[in-house]
């Protein structure tokens, strides 16, 4: 299933790329497979997402899909209908901390 996706600049220019990316992620379509499909087609951003051991999402970096905020939900949660079928886009966002 190919999966558009949007990631932060900084990203881009690590992966080479420009505008969003396409992955083809196979079934079940949770994020930990987005992003393992991700680091196969860019092997540079492995690291830059989750941590190389534990595999969990770095701090600032967070996951949208369909303007919700995902970072938080389980490994197995599935992907939205909408970016399923390629209306929507998963977006990987670098948080800003501060005041």
């Amino acid at each position: 299933m190919t999966i558009r996706l949007v990631i932060p600049a900084h990203l881009r220019t690590i992966a080479k790329v420009s505008g969003e990316v396409e992955i083809n992620v196979a079934a079940p379509v949770t994020i930990p497979a987005v992003l393992d499909a991700l680091e196969a087609k860019f092997p540079a951003l492995q690291g830059t997402i989750r941590d190389h051991v534990t595999r969990q999402r770095r701090p600032f970096i967070r996951f949208f899909a369909c303007s919700e905020d995902m970072s938080h939900e389980p490994p197995e949660t599935l992907l939205p209908d909408a970016v399923l079928e390629g209306v929507e886009p998963f977006l990987i966002v670098g948080a800003i901390a501060g005041g």
